[in-house]
């Protein structure tokens, strides 16, 4: 008895240091969530920019993903970012939506930079995204199927939404490159006939409706297609995938500078 309750003191002592010392790693994540709840207006698909350390490691994975050089993949994702005419366009149409009370007007895409920077360097001839919301990640891509297009690569781009009122940002100069598909994602994918160069999973989150995607498309992507999962944080679903079709899988990690979400990522399937 003597010596539990000898262990029971030493670690009562030593609960508080500890404790102290684990939630120094969140102490920053506190203080952030109390400025994001003054200050921002979203409830939903957050807005935010990655740090510098993981733009390096996002610019490192896709030229491997796409047998690109790093320096031309960093200077496709700097142009992404650096983009006034875009970022001009993002935040007029955001101050001018009807969802305006729910959304910050800013224009940072977090890992759909990627998404961009994959899209510069494969130059396909078809994209689909199924889920647009707001419609960041379709604007992001029809601006890089129009740099392709000024490079002598023609592309366009599908998008599938069940919302009927989804993708308000895709106007303008950036829906000459593309169109949102209403309705249900994977009944709208079964009427494709397309080959699919870049297909990009953010619809339904759930395991298996992703996996179902999957299934759809298999046989519509073409020699050299490319999917990105926008859930693969959350599911490995396309890890499953790409093992039974003999593909190669990679999974970026996303880390928001300044902003107390933790971050999703990027599911690579090639």
């Amino acid at each position: 008895m003597k010596k539990e309750l000898k262990n029971t003191i030493i670690n009562f002592k030593n609960f508080f240091p500890r404790v102290l010392y684990a939630s120094s790693y969140y102490n920053s994540k506190y203080q952030q969530i109390v400025k994001w709840g003054f200050q921002s207006k979203e409830n939903t698909n957050y807005t935010y920019n990655l740090t510098d350390k993981n733009l390096l490691y996002l610019a490192n994975m896709i030229s491997i993903v796409t047998n690109t050089s790093f320096e031309i993949i960093d200077s496709y994702i700097q142009e992404a970012l650096s983009d006034a005419e875009l970022a001009e366009h993002v935040i007029g149409k955001t101050r001018d939506s009807e969802f305006k009370n729910f959304a910050d007007e800013r224009c940072e895409f977090g890992r759909r930079v990627g998404w961009y920077a994959v899209a510069r360097a494969i130059k396909p001839e078809i994209i689909i995204e199924t889920g647009v919301d707001k419609g960041h990640g379709a604007v992001l891509l029809c601006s890089a199927l129009l740099k392709n297009s000024n490079e002598g690569y023609q592309g366009y781009y599908y998008g599938t939404d069940i919302n009927p009122t989804a993708g308000y940002l895709l106007d303008g100069i950036y829906q000459k490159q593309g169109r949102i598909l209403y309705g249900d994602s994977i009944a709208s994918l079964k009427k494709l006939t397309c080959k699919i160069d870049l297909f990009i999973n953010d619809s339904d989150h759930s395991a298996e409706y992703e996996y179902q995607e999957y299934l759809t498309i298999n046989d519509k992507l073409s020699a050299n297609a490319i999917i990105l999962a926008d859930n693969a944080h959350v599911t490995a679903r396309l890890a499953q995938f790409s093992l039974e079709n003999k593909r190669k899988f990679l999974f970026f990690k996303e880390e928001p500078k300044n902003h107390w979400y933790p971050g999703a990522g990027i599911g690579f399937s090639f």
